[in-house]
């Protein structure tokens, strides 16, 4: 006879978010609302990225902006000079958001006026890999700085990404950074990642990271 159970609470928690992210994923499928994560670690242009986003699709979409941070508004406060419609979440020292914070941060959102919605996740590169927000497609931003050996310290979020955008490639010649190592590396990690290379302060492949955006949003809504 037992003496006590032992209950594997990770295996239990991540269990009940997946059920909760296909859930809201179902639901913003029927809203034809398309949700991006996007993930890095901080300094790597997340902020600057979402506002050449923002300016590159502004007049073909009605775009709403979520900014996740364990605390301040500074992001929301740069992001909300552009017209987008944005809000701010707190995570309240957690450094990740999971599908039941996403969905509450939906719904004060709204999304009845928005068909298009950026989550900035909390900046690292661990702990927003583990849970499933339950968007449509999953994003990271790499920043030259950073390193091309980043795939294989931090496996996990090379492999759940649908894209990776290598960030601050105009400053690539001031840094050891070998572009053709690091696009090796995340194909041995995700085999079905797109990488596309762009400077957020130049404006250098926004347009092609623009029209992923497109194609993805025609799709999800077909």
């Amino acid at each position: 006879m037992e003496k006590y159970k032992v209950i594997e609470i990770k295996e239990s928690v991540f269990k009940n978010n997946d059920e909760q992210a296909d859930l809201l994923r179902s639901d913003l499928k029927k809203d034809n609302t398309f949700l991006l994560n996007l993930m890095s670690s901080p300094g790597s242009g997340k902020t600057t990225t979402v506002l050449r986003t923002i300016e590159a699709l502004k007049d073909e979409m009605k775009i709403g902006v979520m900014e996740a941070d364990i605390d301040s508004d500074v992001d929301a406060d740069t992001v909300s000079k552009t017209g987008a419609k944005v809000i701010q979440l707190h995570t309240g020292g957690m450094c990740h958001l999971d599908a039941d914070m996403t969905k509450q941060g939906l719904v004060e959102l709204g999304t009845d006026d928005v068909d298009f919605v950026i989550l900035e996740n909390v900046g690292n590169l661990v702990c927003p890999a583990e849970f499933d927000t339950g968007s449509s497609k999953n994003a990271m931003i790499l920043s030259v700085p950073e390193g091309h050996d980043k795939p294989l310290k931090y496996p996990l979020i090379f492999s759940v990404v649908d894209v990776v955008l290598i960030n601050k490639i105009d400053a690539i010649e001031y840094f050891d950074f070998d572009l053709d190592l690091v696009k090796e590396h995340i194909k041995k990690r995700n085999p079905n990642a797109k990488v596309i290379e762009i400077s957020a302060k130049t404006g250098e492949g926004i347009d092609e990271w623009a029209n992923w955006i497109r194609e993805e949003v025609k799709a999800w809504n077909n």
